[in-house]
């Protein structure tokens, strides 16, 4: 809203297809974003936008400076989880660490809180703390049986740390308990719970030669109807007193293809003598 008319509008196309793509195609997003941060760099806005599509290329040190940018702008806190999630990105998993423990923490809602716990139990287990990692899983979020919007992410990640650390029998209860909370089937949690349990899943059409075979058939027929219309395209339009014409040049697939049977001119003249001579044998 603090920009003119037009230029707002602009910006707001680019920052909607930042919210299309980014998930199916982060790169393209990140395009876009680099389009509006140009035309409004100093809106917060856009270089929330712009971190995000940043952080989803992986290019975490663009996004830790948006971040930061965003934050100096609203002085909102919000963003901290994914800033601490920026260092981890960086190979910097002690500063992750020391986030989860500053005062920002405190000020961040519940959602926030639990994000920034799920930071610093990957930060614990890139330092190899598997245990460690464990233990700050454990609150009471983990423990309720509420189903929230993070409920499911948070119970996959305690799944999987019990798992790195080889207790599979509780890893294959909270991965069971993380199907219960995934409404929508976003995370792979009953794949990893079929791991567990020795289910192997095969693919029916992973060697069907037949099909292959006729894949192959039907590829070589379209190549020879292409090049059939092609030459019946050129004998069409071949005109002998075009002195600029030049006959198409015959690719490969053309050479292998006979067509000139299937050309045939009748003369005007010719066709009017065998009709009469029919008419007189009749």
């Amino acid at each position: 809203m603090s920009l003119p008319k037009g230029l707002g509008e602009e910006v707001s196309k680019n920052l909607v297809m930042v919210a299309r793509l980014i998930d199916e195609d982060p790169e393209q997003a990140y395009a876009y974003s680099r389009i509006a941060l140009r035309l409004a760099s100093r809106v917060a806005a856009v270089r929330e936008a712009a971190g995000f599509a940043a952080y989803a290329t992986q290019k975490y040190s663009e996004a830790l400076a948006e971040f930061r940018a965003a934050k100096r702008m609203t002085g909102s806190v919000e963003l901290w989880p994914v800033m601490a999630d920026c260092e981890r990105g960086l190979g910097r998993p002690e500063r992750a660490l020391a986030m989860a423990g500053e005062p920002e923490v405190q000020k961040l809602d519940k959602a926030g809180q639990v994000e920034m716990r799920l930071v610093a139990a990957g930060a614990r287990r890139d330092l190899g703390q598997l245990e460690a990692a464990i233990v700050t899983l454990q609150s009471p979020e983990l423990a309720s049986h509420s189903i929230q919007p993070w409920t499911a992410r948070l119970r996959y990640a305690y799944a999987d740390a019990l798992l790195a650390a080889g207790r599979e029998d509780e890893a294959r209860e909270w991965f069971a308990k993380t199907v219960e909370a995934d409404k929508d089937g976003s995370m792979d949690a009953s794949d990893r719970l079929a791991e567990l349990d020795g289910v192997e899943f095969v693919d029916a059409l992973v060697g069907d030669e037949p099909d292959e075979i006729d894949d192959e058939d039907d590829e070589q027929d379209d190549a020879e109807v292409a090049a059939a219309e092609r030459a019946s395209d050129q004998a069409e339009y071949y005109d002998e007193d075009d002195e600029e014409y030049e006959p198409l040049e015959r690719s490969e697939a053309d050479a292998d293809v006979d067509v000139t049977d299937e050309i045939v001119v009748v003369e005007d003249d010719d066709r009017d003598d065998e009709q009469d001579q029919a008419r007189d044998k009749g």
